[in-house]
């Protein structure tokens, strides 16, 4: 397991720099946390991933789980037992765990159930910034956001309570900006306790119809019972003098935005705040208290207008209110943005910086170089593609094969030079666009999918495309872990999120499971074998079968911090300059970030190769050569 957390141990009193997501797992640990579950996903891994490195000391049950849903589902039924539990997952992996989670919402939680939701305003690393507040309106859960890491922790520890005295699960927002923050964190006191849950039969947690019906009277009694607690709701806070002429409503990090712009524009202490840290039900009562009180509301909030509608109904046609019509409904909010808001509806003067300093900000930004994302030197997935790549060209279907994508690192084959990615929507969909592509095209198709991801989401599109008789090109990149987001285990790794042992699955195993009949495992660093596997496979495909090929080799990152640079391997490479042609198909083919273009010659920079040895196999002159290194220089 590779360790890269900030401890979230230490004494009550004690104050530690922690991320918003430490904050939240230390907010958890607080609350007596029992079960925490979760996949690994940006911006909410180092959640689960502070818990996994103290659970076995506190005595918490910690998971990466298979995917979402499951993670839910696990936190779902310890809380069914009485015991307090945490679900973390990015925003697109609450679409995994949807239909749980409105099931969750009819009946409800007895332990403590607490539902974290890390959003990507600006789409940072995710494929939409969809915003999932929205979720707690269509499933009847009560919905919170914190402002800063201080509040993320003390919020989650109190949200456990909240959750118990209303037995409903709660929704914690959390944002990019939040999530990976790192700000002053006082930490308390953590309960010592070790419970076992005992599961009680209970109506509710059997959704049939005839019990869904009355569940759904009560999920709306709970939510009446949850806006008269947000009246009072200690995280929620009026400042409000009563002269004022605006009044800003903001919730999250917005408020801090809202709070900064105010200050720019010397309007303090002429406009009123809303801080809404409970943004589902908005509670009615301080609500129409600003309204009343103010001629203009301003709503800041990322993305949707999800607090504007409420605010709208609340306060009625009594007060002006603005929102997403003054503030954009995409991308992260900043101080700059907010400000010219507040200043269209206070007349405050708006100070720009000088066109000088503007020009030269630009110029500056524009002299830097470009940093394009690229795969790590001695990454196993350019070797895969390369092989991809050679096999469709040998095979005379260069540039006529689409090839579904998925997500994780191997994405980035959609920039050149290999461009081999033509779709990606979301996890798993490789295989299953594949099912649908396959039919409607006289070429081949090719899915390619991680082995995390495969094990995420994409069996039962295999299972489909077998039932059907689909016949594509499945390719697996196995390396071993969900490198991605952290090298966080999954079910094909051999141990657990706390570092035991775990029964790895073998890929090839699941898919003769599912009936795929021909499967072939190499090792991509083998560019040769690959080819070969490759080309039969696609041969396989062309006769209407569907294959698959599993490129098996780990990480080389987590193989170089799991087991130390020094042990991984005891040669890098170089080029022979009077050997070389200069055909630059190593720069220009292969484009590892240790091979590069220096003074006129190609040169591999040692303290970046991590001796794959690949770039040999892709030298058409044999210039390549492998420089053995002195005992002394290894260790």
């Amino acid at each position: 397991m590779v360790g890269m957390m900030t401890s979230i141990l230490g004494g009550e009193g004690e104050v530690r720099l922690l991320l918003g997501d430490e904050a939240v797992a230390r907010g958890a640990i607080e609350a007596g946390v029992d079960v925490a579950a979760s996949y690994p996903g940006t911006p909410a891994t180092e959640i689960v991933g502070a818990l996994s490195e103290v659970a076995r000391g506190l005595g918490i049950y910690v998971e990466w789980s298979s995917n979402e849903k499951v993670a839910l589902e696990v936190a779902a039924a310890a809380s069914m037992a009485g015991l307090r539990a945490l679900a973390a997952m990015k925003h697109v992996g609450l679409n995994v765990a949807a239909d749980t989670l409105m099931s969750l919402g009819y009946s409800g939680a007895k332990g403590g159930l607490v539902v974290v939701s890390a959003d990507d305003p600006s789409c940072h690393s995710s494929q939409n910034e969809q915003d999932n507040r929205l979720y707690s309106m269509l499933s009847y859960i009560p919905a919170y956001e914190p402002s800063d890491p201080q509040e993320a922790k003390d919020l989650t520890r109190d949200l456990f309570d909240v959750s118990e005295e209303c037995r409903t699960p709660v929704l914690l927002r959390m944002t990019t900006r939040l999530a990976h923050t790192r700000g002053r964190v006082k930490l308390g006191p953590v309960p010592r306790r070790s419970r076992r849950g005992s599961l009680e039969r209970e109506w509710r947690w059997t959704l049939l119809p005839v019990n869904a019906r009355r569940l759904k009277v009560e999920a709306l009694r709970r939510l009446e019972r949850l806006s008269e607690l947000h009246e009072a709701f200690k995280y929620n806070r009026l400042k409000l003098d009563g002269d004022e002429d605006v009044g800003v409503v903001a919730s999250g990090v917005s408020y801090l935005h809202a709070l900064e712009a105010a200050e720019r524009l010397d309007i303090s202490d002429k406009v009123a705040f809303l801080k809404l840290t409970s943004v589902y039900p908005a509670p009615r009562g301080l609500v129409e208290k600003l309204a009343e009180a103010v001629r203009v509301v301003l709503v800041v909030e990322e993305v949707e207008p999800f607090l504007e509608l409420q605010v709208r109904a609340i306060a009625g046609r009594d007060v002006e209110v603005h929102g997403k019509d003054l503030l954009p409904r995409r991308g992260e909010l900043n101080p700059d943005v907010v400000a010219e808001a507040l200043a269209k509806l206070t007349g405050a003067e708006l100070e720009r910086p000088p066109s000088a300093l503007r020009r030269e900000v630009e110029a500056v930004s524009s002299s830097a170089p470009p940093r394009p994302p690229t795969m790590c030197p001695g990454c196993p997935h350019r070797a895969s593609y390369y092989s991809l790549k050679v096999a469709l060209r040998e095979e005379g279907l260069e540039g006529r094969v689409f090839v579904s994508g998925d997500i994780g690192c191997y994405t980035l084959g959609y920039f050149p030079p290999y461009e081999l990615i033509h779709s990606t929507l979301c996890m798993g969909s490789s295989v299953g666009l594949a099912c649908g592509l396959s039919r409607f095209t006289n070429d081949p198709v090719v899915a390619v999918v991680g082995d995390s991801t495969f094990f995420h989401a994409a069996l039962s599109a295999v299972a489909n495309a077998v039932h059907n008789g689909a016949a594509f090109l499945l390719v697996v990149l196995d390396n071993g872990t969900t490198a991605m987001t952290g090298f966080q285990p999954h079910p094909g790794s051999e141990h657990t999120a706390t570092g035991e042992a775990g029964r790895g699955i073998a890929v090839e195993d699941v898919l003769r499971g599912l009936g795929v009949r021909r499967v072939a495992v190499v090792d991509p660093y083998n560019v040769r074998r690959a080819v070969s596997a490759l080309r039969e496979a696609i041969r396989a495909v062309r006769a209407g079968e569907l294959a698959a090929v599993v490129m098996r080799r780990a990480c080389v990152i987590y193989e170089l911090r799991r087991r130390g640079a020094a042990r991984l391997s005891r040669a890098s490479f170089q080029v022979d300059s009077e050997a070389c042609t200069m055909c630059m198909a190593c720069v220009r083919e292969f484009a590892c970030p240790a091979i590069q273009l220096r003074g006129g010659r190609v040169v591999i920079d040692e303290g970046l190769c991590t001796g794959c040895g690949v770039c040999v196999q892709v030298c058409p002159a044999g210039a390549i050569r492998p420089v053995v290194r002195s005992r002394e220089a290894q260790s």
